[in-house]
Order: C-alpha cells, then structure tokens, then sequence
C-alpha cells in the first residue's frame, strides 16, 4: 500500500516519466525483498540504517556499479522524505548515508572523422530500413536528443518548414531543437518512405516495416550495429551519440551553456517550451558551430 501511494506521487505529482517511475519501483521492490529475507516480518518503518547498509554492501559484493547503488539509494531517500512529509515515519534510515564514491570516466564520444565516414562513405542499404536507420543516426548526431525523445516522436513533432523538432525529455519538459538542411533533406525524404509503410493512424515518426512504434531496445541495435562500422569504442549507443553531438559542438566554438539548452539539461525551467535563448539564436550557434552544418542554408 506505501510503495504503490508512492509511485502513484511519482507519476501524478511529480509528473515523473514512466521509464523513471518504473525504475523507482523496480528499485525499491529490490530492497523490499531484501530486507524482508533478511528479517522476516520487517516493515519500511521498521528499516534502520544499518540494514540499508547491509544492501549496499551486498549489491556492490553482487558487482553492481558505483552508479547503480547510489542511484538505488536515491530511491530509497526519496521515499523517506515522502513518508517524513505523510507523516508515515518520524526516522530517515538514509539520513546519514553516503553511497560509493563514483569512478570518474570521460565519456564516450565519436571522431569527427568516424562520423563523417559514417555519414558520407557508408553504403546505405536501399531498403526502407536502410533509409530510415541512416536518417535515425543523422538525426541523433544533428540533435543532440535523448533516445526516449526520439522514439516518442510523432509526426507532427517534426516541422521541416521551420526545421525544428519539438521533444518531451525529462519529466515532461519540452523543447524545441533546431536542426540543419542536410538532416532536413534526409528527413523529408524519409517521409515519403515512411507514408507509403505507414497507414492513417500511425502517429509515430520512427517506424518498423510492420508500421508499429520503434522501441527504445530496436533503436539501441541499430545504432550499436551502425556505429560498429567505424568505431571500437566500448559504448556504442544513442546516449554516446548525443554525447558526440556536444563534444563536436563545443570543440568548434559553441559556448557550454549554449550547449546545455540545445540538450535540454535540468537547469531549464520545467515549463518552458522554449529556452530562453531564442529559436533563431539557438539556430545561428547551431548554423556557427556544428561541423556538419558550417556552410548550409
């Protein structure tokens, strides 16, 4: 009854997305098990805080990464400030606790000149999947958007006129993210294809041949698969993309800031459609500095 009041606050009031609802609640029926094998009859009130330290201790023994724990105690802590503020409890068993110490790691990024190979030099299948998987990595490393923006895309969030994508990121925020001619002629291309696999009803942008809504698994394939062919990088998915869009940007001149609201980081206000540079402005940095853009109309 207290997790499901709980995740229906995550959803309803925080207006959390689904995917970090779920993992809150994956996260927390982790540790409920936990502790209830390990003292059979224990409640959440009845939590201290050595037990948490207890599944810590454990997970880490288990190999889960720094990331990964302290993400779970993120979890747990935002519970016990849910129920201190139901008055459901009078202790926070988190108060004192500090998870693992991350590892800092540089992140992944692609060469320049592996994504131009990639681009330009790559033979495209000429099948509709060929287009549309080649228009799926032009659009991630022209944009800059996250692989839950670009599944939950539909068609008129794609505007080639003004050539802009309108996204939903985090907990609902949206944003418009400018982009250039070449992923417009792309894009314009892949529509023609797309309308004669799609029928009338088929609201998403990115589609299998069998006209259902391209996952977020289905999308992390294709750019593994994609990637694979110019570079031996570890980690070959959309996030390292998005990654490789602000690096390149930022090696050629645009300013971090800048950057940030092209990706839409937490420090914009949840409201807002628009960042608070204009369209036009987030344009001309874009036009400026993207290496694929320099010199387009």
């Amino acid at each position: 009854m207290l997790l499901s009041g709980f995740i229906k606050y995550l959803a309803y009031e925080r207006n959390y997305s689904p995917l970090t609802v779920s993992c809150y609640e994956r996260d927390l029926k982790a540790f409920q098990q936990f502790f209830e094998n390990a003292r059979p009859g224990m409640t959440w009130k009845d939590v201290d805080s050595e037990m948490i330290r207890l599944w810590l201790a454990d997970m880490l023994e288990k190999g889960n990464t720094a990331a990964t724990v302290n993400r779970r105690l993120s979890s747990l802590r935002t519970l016990y400030k849910y129920m201190l503020a139901k008055g459901e409890t009078r202790y926070d068993p988190t108060g004192k606790l500090r998870g693992p110490k991350k590892q800092k790691t540089l992140p992944y990024f692609v060469k320049e000149s592996e994504m131009n190979r990639l681009l330009d030099d790559i033979p495209v299948e000429d099948t509709f999947e060929g287009h549309r998987n080649h228009a799926i990595i032009n659009t991630f490393y022209n944009t800059g958007i996250r692989v839950s923006e670009l599944t939950s895309l539909n068609t008129g969030s794609v505007d080639l006129a003004a050539r802009t994508i309108k996204v939903t990121g985090k907990r609902n925020k949206q944003r418009i993210v400018p982009f250039g001619k070449e992923l417009c002629d792309e894009l314009r291309q892949y529509i023609i294809m797309r309308d004669s696999v799609a029928g009338d009803s088929q609201p998403a942008f990115f589609i299998t041949s069998k006209n259902t809504r391209l996952s977020t698994a289905e999308v992390r394939n294709i750019v593994k698969e994609r990637l694979s062919l110019v570079t031996s990088i570890k980690k070959r998915s959309p996030h390292v993309l998005r990654h490789t869009f602000a690096t390149h940007l930022l090696n050629s001149g645009a300013d971090m800031r800048e950057i940030q609201e092209l990706l839409g980081h937490a420090s914009l206000q949840a409201t807002q459609v628009y960042t608070h540079n204009s369209i036009a402005k987030l344009r001309e940095i874009y036009t400026k500095a993207h290496p694929r853009e320099k010199g387009g109309e």
